[in-house]
């Protein structure tokens, strides 16, 4: 288990018996457009599955932000779901998030951490991250509908139908 605290009082851990996973449930899948309509379910078994840090708040010790780190502990990190309280924002609680997490995973010698945003390539500059490489990554990504529960984009199923 991992833990820092910040001069002004901030806590973070990796203890994931004290993830609150419905507020985490709650901000993904109701203010993060990545994640939103997101099941509870799936929540808590991707946090099962990966690294969990939460930012806690001075006093109260209420949890204030989230990140989950999914990685072979070893060579390679994808850092996801990151995500701040819309109260506690502008107190660079985001940008210290992913510092820590790039920390954290650097001790055990991963050095290739990944990330995906849309709004937030700021934040993550000032702890060292910088855009990929055009036309060296690539990407399987399955975009399911509720509907017909198959592949709208794909050219042919996946799986044979009897």
């Amino acid at each position: 288990m991992f833990t820092l605290t910040r001069p002004d009082g901030y806590l973070l851990s990796t203890d994931p018996d004290r993830l609150d996973l419905d507020r985490v449930h709650h901000w993904l899948s109701t203010d993060a457009y990545w994640a939103l309509g997101r099941d509870r379910d799936t929540v808590g078994r991707a946090f099962a599955g990966s690294i969990g840090f939460g930012v806690y708040r001075p006093g109260d010790g209420r949890q204030v932000a989230v990140a989950r780190v999914v990685t072979d502990r070893a060579t390679f990190a994808w850092l996801c779901d990151v995500y701040v309280d819309r109260a506690e924002r502008g107190r660079g609680l985001g940008t210290w998030l992913a510092g820590a997490a790039r920390d954290h995973l650097a001790e055990w010698g991963v050095r290739r951490i990944v990330l995906a945003t849309n709004d937030a390539h700021g934040v993550y500059a000032k702890v060292g991250f910088t855009p990929v490489e055009p036309g060296r990554w690539m990407e399987y990504d399955q975009r399911v509908t509720q509907l017909t529960g198959k592949d709208q984009s794909a050219g042919s199923p996946l799986t044979v139908e009897a």
